[in-house]
């Protein structure tokens, strides 16, 4: 049997906030897997005695970036990784979203400000500020034209902590359409999920806020669909050799859904919102590591 591992973060005291984990683990083993999950920081689990490694929930990561990139190394050279290496640390880094609308892929208008650089926030519309390097809304918040000095000060933080901030017009259709995630694996839909706004006016970045509220079942659409597929041609090295991968969409003024993210190195599948996905996933986990 192919020994898999799932990595993901350790919680610590408290439950695991990965609820799909348990039963992905448990479907892989009644489809010939000899599969677990592990702690991605570990250190002593011997990565090479898998067969593959599945980054699944390393949810910790944003916060401790470089130490996540050696490990992603570190396990690509003792074996097979997924997604692999080159694509994680590609989009780990949100900037990918530049690279993805200067390919044609029809993106939320971004504008990135690194440390160092002059803090040219808008002034005629509602925004949204957030890190480039970053997971489950840490750090982000929206603000109008009258809350400069707020803005400014959360740019200030940003930079403290040597992070690039992304500076987006906030879509403001998600307050009625949501954000939709359409999630592919072995390179075919898998299913689709919707949910509602994240950011509300008057939060601030470091509050907690509910990364997935409302969440339900979604049918996407042909304009979804296409956008999806182009966001993937997009990927560096190919859409073919990754596992998984979520397209978060949203709405432009113009009606038109726009990439908001793409989610390549750990996203939420949504496995409890659709469980006849679950068989699905274990057998293309269990093809990649045969």
């Amino acid at each position: 049997m192919p020994r898999t591992a799932l990595a993901t973060y350790d919680p610590g005291t408290g439950p695991t906030r990965d609820t799909d984990l348990p039963e992905l683990v448990r479907e892989l083993r009644e489809a010939g897997a000899d599969a677990e999950s592990r702690f991605w920081d570990d250190p002593d689990v011997d990565w090479s005695a898998y067969d593959l490694v599945v980054v699944r929930s390393t949810w910790d990561y944003a916060w401790r970036t470089a130490e996540f990139a050696a490990w992603v190394d570190r396990v690509d050279a003792a074996t097979r990784l997924l997604n692999p290496a080159e694509v994680i640390h590609w989009n780990r880094d949100k900037r990918y979203v530049g690279d993805l609308a200067a390919a044609g892929v029809r993106t939320v208008p971004t504008r990135y400000i690194a440390p160092g650089s002059p803090a040219e926030l808008p002034s005629g519309y509602e925004y949204v500020i957030k890190p480039a390097s970053g997971a489950g809304a840490r750090y982000a918040a929206r603000y109008s034209p009258a809350e400069q000095a707020v803005a400014v000060r959360h740019l200030a933080r940003l930079h403290a902590e040597g992070l690039t901030a992304m500076v987006q017009p906030y879509m403001s259709a998600v307050d009625t359409g949501g954000e939709r995630a359409l999630q592919y694996v072995g390179g075919r839909l898998l299913h689709a999920s919707r949910k509602g706004a994240v950011l509300t006016p008057g939060t601030a970045y470091d509050a907690p806020r509910t990364p997935h509220p409302g969440l339900e079942q979604w049918q996407p659409t042909k304009d979804e669909l296409a956008l999806a597929e182009a966001a993937l041609a997009a990927v560096p090295g190919g859409s073919e050799r990754l596992l998984y991968a979520r397209v978060d969409v949203v709405d432009g003024a113009d009606g038109l859904p726009r990439l908001m993210e793409l989610e390549l190195v750990e996203p939420n599948l949504f496995l409890f919102l659709h469980p006849e996905s679950l068989p699905k996933v274990a057998r293309e986990i269990v093809a990649a590591a045969s």
